[in-house]
Parts: structure tokens; C-alpha cells; sequence
């Protein structure tokens, strides 16, 4: 009778990664490449909203490093002083039938004055968006102002903007309603 010894953890087969293989989007590409892959997944009309809204908020905040999450639920942008996510002061949402834009870390104590945030949780409110063009609206403005202004670690606005595709998940819902 042979016996073996247990393998150690160490040369045990680790599972594959699974990674997101379609033709809209590949490993091998650029992030701007995969970002838009991405959002090639929603329908035309939110596509093209968040596409839009992506670009405002980089107006409007520049020098944050994008971290991209295409998640089981939604494809989320974050941007942030660094590579942390924990640090993300804003994120745009892309849900399948509109984009929200998050405030992560000082959504309950923001000035609101319009009753425009939702949510109730003890860090993060968001505001759904019925266009880009309500970026340029004075409320949402001071509001994005005063989170940026508040933030823990605040964005370097000279600094070098950098996208980064944190995690795409092997399966996620439909991205069309």
C-alpha cells in the first residue's frame, strides 16, 4: 500500500481567473478601450448619457484616478485621490436604465438644501441624472464642490489623471433593460 502525503497549500492548482473575453472588451486592450467595451453594453440612449457624464465629471474633477468596476449589477467609475478605493470621493453608476452619480464619503452631512440626494445609508447618497446637462445645474455643482472640498484625502487637481480597470466580473446581469 502507497501513501501519499497531502500536497501543500502552496502547490495546489489555484482556480482560473475567469476575465472578461468579448470582443467589446479584452484584457489585452487599453483601459479606454475596455471602459468603452463596457459601456457599449448599455443601451444607445445611456451609453451615450454616460459617456457624457464621464466627461463632465472629468472636467470638474481633474487629476482623479478613475478605478473602474464592471460588477455583477452595474459598471461603476470612481475617482479618487489614488489607486485606493477607499478614498473614492465620487462615482458614476451605470444602471441600465439611467446614471447615478454617487457621493461616497460625505453623502449624509452635504449641504443639500433641493433635497436632491437619495439614499439613507451612513456614508453614501446619489443622485440619479436625467442628463449630463444636470452636472451644470448650481445645486448638483455645490454639491460635487462641497464633497470634493470635503473629502479625506483630497484630489490632486494638477495631477496626472489615470484610469485603472479594477475588476470585471465573469457574470453580471443584463446591462439592457
Amino acid at each position: 500500500m502507497v501513501t501519499r502525503s497531502p500536497k501543500s497549500a502552496s502547490s495546489r492548482k489555484k482556480p482560473a481567473v475567469r476575465r472578461n473575453t468579448s470582443k467589446a472588451a479584452t484584457t489585452s486592450d487599453s483601459p479606454r478601450a475596455q471602459l468603452a467595451g463596457f459601456i457599449a453594453k448599455y443601451s444607445p440612449e445611456v451609453a451615450a448619457e454616460g459617456r457624457a457624464v464621464l466627461a463632465k465629471v472629468r472636467r470638474i474633477v481633474p487629476g482623479a484616478v478613475e478605478l473602474v468596476y464592471d460588477n455583477f449589477n452595474w459598471l461603476v467609475v470612481g475617482f479618487c485621490p489614488s489607486e485606493r478605493a477607499s478614498e473614492a470621493v465620487l462615482s458614476v453608476v451605470f444602471t441600465p436604465r439611467w446614471i447615478t452619480l454617487c457621493f461616497l464619503q460625505n453623502g449624509p452631512t452635504l449641504s443639500d438644501p433641493g433635497g436632491l440626494l437619495r439614499g439613507s445609508g451612513k456614508k453614501v447618497r446619489s443622485l440619479r441624472l436625467e442628463s449630463a446637462k444636470d452636472l451644470d445645474r448650481p445645486a448638483v455643482r455645490s454639491l460635487i464642490q462641497e464633497a470634493l472640498a470635503r473629502a479625506v484625502v483630497p484630489i490632486d487637481r494638477v495631477g496626472r489623471s489615470r484610469l485603472i480597470i479594477r475588476s470585471v466580473s465573469a457574470k453580471q446581469r443584463p446591462r439592457r433593460p
